[in-house]
């Protein structure tokens, strides 16, 4: 206790770290404030009286702004698709690709399709929300005008949450846009631990204690996984520049074993929504409809087991598109590194390419499981929304930015010769990188 109490003291001691927590403090505050300002010309009773499952799932991403029908009711996920879009196309069309190996000049210029991208999408995605989810009851104002409105407002909101992500990056601590959402997210636990410790009761109270005992071990295990990296040696010859003679050194390249993080996940979610969009086209078959309503059901086996299959194929999909091992190998090879017994160039891709594959196998089954394990606590009786803190893109999320930020604030204590959060070590660098 005395170390924790001595390691907060040396992270307020640091003027830089002090600004950019409160800074980050700040901002976030800024955000949840946001989420309960709601559209102006909606009457909130009756919007809670009409909305479904469906506000369930997104408020666990949005904190509770899209239930509230908030000026943040999109959040940054508009951002986030753009992103995800924009990162395809630097795959697949040569021009993004060109504009990624530009440098600062071409990542600026990607920023900047993205965020085009992301106002045009905030547009489409505000028109369907308006639409589909606020109920005409709920509008106390001429329909159209609100309508027009409240798109706008919707993308304002959207653009802020992006400027308040871009903030947090730049003057706080973490990734601003995880940081957004993670605090989305973590602002629904309180809420769901008090409904299922109220669902329990006394009588119940054992079986809640070996519930939290179950989420700390998940949690452990969510860790290990998303740390967890196989090292391939790398070794560096001796170079002359100049006058001087540089010696040879060691070093290696961390591949994770879940190198594709959360996004597997998102897409096989996409796709897991199809089924509910073929009932609605096909309600008259019968047959059908049963057939569609087993894959709807998030708690069903056929509906899991075709789950963590696209998560599998979506994480080999996902890896092969974001780590390209004949550049890894090109890269070493120009600066003169090579991995010991293998050849520079072709065979030292092979070789990666190799290691990279056995590795994502095991990776992208223990994420599978991970994403099905809120289906399981369902089935065992735990309450929905608790149940989907066992797993999924929220766990995955939460745990994520959180390792991210403590790596962070450790390298400023590191840097300033304080000890760092851990006794036995530095956090584990994430990223990946070839040395």
């Amino acid at each position: 206790m005395k170390k924790f109490i001595k390691t907060i003291r040396d992270i307020f001691s640091i003027e830089e770290l002090r600004g950019r927590i409160l800074n980050t403090l700040l901002l976030l505050l800024v955000f949840r404030l946001g989420s309960y300002v709601v559209l102006p010309g909606v009457n909130p009773a009756a919007l809670d009286a009409e909305f479904g499952d469906i506000r369930d799932f997104l408020n666990t991403f949005l904190g509770g702004a899209f239930g509230r029908a908030s000026i943040f009711a999109l959040g940054i996920m508009p951002y986030i698709s753009a992103s995800i879009v924009v990162q395809l196309l630097t795959v697949a069309m040569p021009t993004f690709q060109k504009m990624q190996k530009e440098g600062e000049s071409g990542r600026k210029k990607i920023t900047q399709i993205t965020r085009l991208l992301t106002i045009v999408i905030t547009l489409a995605q505000a028109s369907a929300y308006l639409t589909t989810t606020v109920p005409q009851n709920a509008i106390l104002i001429d329909e159209t005008f609100f309508t027009i409105s409240s798109a706008i407002i919707l993308t304002s909101g959207t653009i802020f949450c992006m400027w308040l992500g871009e903030r947090i990056t730049d003057r706080g601590i973490g990734n601003g846009i995880s940081m957004l959402i993670m605090i989305g997210i973590i602002s629904r636990l309180p809420q769901a631990l008090i409904f299922e410790g109220q669902a329990r009761g006394m009588q119940g109270a054992l079986f809640f204690v070996l519930e939290l005992v179950a989420l700390f071990f998940v949690v452990v295990a969510v860790i290990l996984i998303t740390t967890a990296t196989r090292r391939i040696p790398v070794q560096y010859a001796k170079q002359v520049v100049g006058n001087k003679v540089y010696g040879s050194k060691r070093d290696f390249i961390p591949l994770k074993l879940n190198a594709a993080g959360v996004m597997p996940i998102i897409f096989a979610q996409s796709l897991m929504f199809l089924p509910a969009m073929l009932a609605g086209l096909f309600s008259d078959s019968e047959d059908l409809n049963a057939v569609v309503g087993a894959f709807s059901d998030i708690a069903s086996l056929p509906y899991n087991l075709l789950f963590g299959f696209l998560i599998i194929v979506f994480t080999f999909f996902y890896t092969a598109i974001t780590i390209n091992p004949k550049e890894i190998a090109d890269n070493m090879k120009r600066n003169g590194g090579f991995v010991p017994g293998v050849q520079p160039g072709e065979p030292t891709s092979e070789y990666i390419d190799n290691i990279l594959s056995k590795i994502t196998l095991p990776g992208s089954i223990f994420l599978a499981i991970i994403a099905i394990i809120p289906a399981i606590a369902m089935v065992l009786g735990i309450n929905a929304e608790f149940s989907q803190f066992y797993g999924g893109t929220s766990l995955l999320i939460m745990v994520g930015v959180i390792l991210d930020t403590l790596q962070q604030i450790e390298s400023y204590l590191l840097l300033r010769h304080y000890d760092g959060l851990m006794k036995t070590g530095k956090i584990k660098d994430s990223n990946i990188a070839v040395a």
